[in-house]
């Protein structure tokens, strides 16, 4: 008889727990894992499905005025936001579903409960001491709440995909992907939106130029951005959410929504009593092969802090099922080039360096292009294009690809292949462009 009751539990089915324990099932691995709210995780309950759903549905109004441009007798009418609620449930009911099924067709035994550790190969799951010769956390992250005062009259990212009533009003603190990605969504379905940025930018971290695009192009469609500013305090008065700024301003608001990054769910995980090693931002503390520095207790995903993305959360779970099971050396993952896309209005999709990263180290060629594309010419509508490449002088190797328009994460996932594989200039320019389209502009760059 085994002294374990698993050779493998995992605590979080997120998309990464949930690979990693199926995967595992299917080479003969007997699998336990806990999950006490949604199957899913952050990704399909509270994070890209229902926000990529969202920005869907907030497209359709410049459709709308798109087609009239065209000559369609289109209209549209005022925005169900309950209805689309319902929807959005119902699908996301739909894959908890799928994700539940996934395990169970794996032999997965699945516990939705709490778990957390009580001793190196031992987990408690409600009243149960399980015991498990490996260990994966794969908890995710949570919205990361600001201190002052009335901050519990804001909600968080988790909370705006289920509100009853649409604001009319709402202001947006934070300036990273999650904002800028809520902006451009409620300003699509009809609300006035205000941003508020601590820095004098949005998506710091992201190159520049194209941010500069997007901040215009975001303007343009109405959304205020608040530059340089902060959140003195928050009151109720007459049936509203007043905000003192820092700055002495005062407005009031039907909801404020922190979307102020996000931090670790390391929180009654038993990780402190075990002695599990944290960073300064408290992410679990791992090695190369994802490994804590107790051994047979690994993490992967959100909570170990190093690129918080639910494909490289997957990533990460195959790399340790192919160095647990496999044969595989190591269970690193390549963290460069990793593209990334930004579902704000208008798109962005960037793979590589900055241009601001790439002049510290290299010298440099950009390559950039902004325009009004095709489909906009007589539709009326006033949006453009913006598109980049950072080449390297000397190799002429395509160091960084950023692009804000309409479908730029459609567009980027086929670039993302060349530019992983050392593309360089000259193997843009030597393809021949597919026209009319957007896309060809980028092997006519010069």
């Amino acid at each position: 008889m085994s002294e374990f009751d698993f050779d493998l539990f995992v605590i979080g089915a997120g998309s990464g727990g949930v690979r990693a324990a199926r995967k595992a099932a299917t080479e003969g691995i007997k699998v336990g894992i806990a999950e006490e709210k949604a199957l899913g995780g952050t990704c399909v309950n509270v994070g890209c499905v229902p926000k990529k759903l969202m920005v869907y549905a907030s497209s359709y109004p410049q459709q709308v005025k798109n087609a009239q441009g065209y000559g369609w007798d289109a209209s549209i009418g005022e925005f169900d936001w309950p209805a689309f609620i319902e929807k959005k449930n119902a699908e996301i009911l739909r894959l908890n579903g799928i994700y539940g099924n996934l395990l169970d067709n794996s032999g997965v035994t699945l516990f939705k409960q709490r778990a957390h550790l009580i001793e190196p190969n031992v987990v408690k799951v409600g009243d149960k001491r399980i015991r498990a010769k490996r260990i994966l956390i794969a908890v995710g992250g949570q919205p990361f709440v600001p201190e002052f005062t009335g901050n519990d009259l804001c909600i968080t990212s988790d909370d705006v995909f289920y509100l009853p009533t649409q604001p009319k009003d709402l202001l947006i603190v934070g300036a990273g992907y999650i904002a800028v990605e809520f902006a451009g969504v409620f300003n699509g379905m009809g609300t006035n939106v205000d941003i508020l940025s601590r820095k004098n930018t949005i998506l710091n971290e992201f190159d520049r130029s194209t941010v500069d695009f997007l901040t215009q192009q975001m303007q343009e469609q109405g959304i205020n951005i608040l530059f340089e500013n902060g959140i003195e305090r928050v009151i109720e008065k007459d049936g509203k959410k007043q905000v003192t700024f820092k700055d002495g301003q005062i407005k009031s608001y039907d909801e404020i929504l922190l979307a102020t990054g996000r931090t670790t769910a390391v929180d009654n995980l038993g990780l402190k009593d075990l002695g599990i090693e944290l960073t300064k931002t408290r992410a679990i503390q791992v090695d190369e092969n994802y490994q804590t520095n107790i051994k047979d207790i690994y993490a992967i995903g959100d909570v170990i802090g190093k690129v918080q993305l639910t494909p490289v959360a997957i990533k990460e779970a195959m790399g340790l099922i192919g160095y647990w099971y496999q044969g595989a050396t190591s269970a690193k993952i390549d963290y460069n080039n990793i593209p990334t896309a930004v579902f704000c209005q208008p798109n962005i999709g960037t793979v590589g360096m900055t241009q601001e990263q790439a002049e510290k180290e290299n010298d440099i060629q950009v390559y950039e292009s902004n325009f009004r594309p095709m489909s906009n010419t007589i539709s009326g509508d006033t949006s453009r294009m913006y598109m980049k490449l950072i080449v390297e002088k000397q190799s002429q190797k395509v160091l960084g690809w950023h692009m804000c328009g309409q479908d730029a994460g459609e567009m980027l996932q086929g670039f993302a292949v060349a530019i992983k594989m050392g593309a360089t200039k000259h193997d843009f320019d030597s393809v021949i462009g597919i026209h009319p389209t957007a896309a060809e502009e980028w092997v006519t760059l010069n």
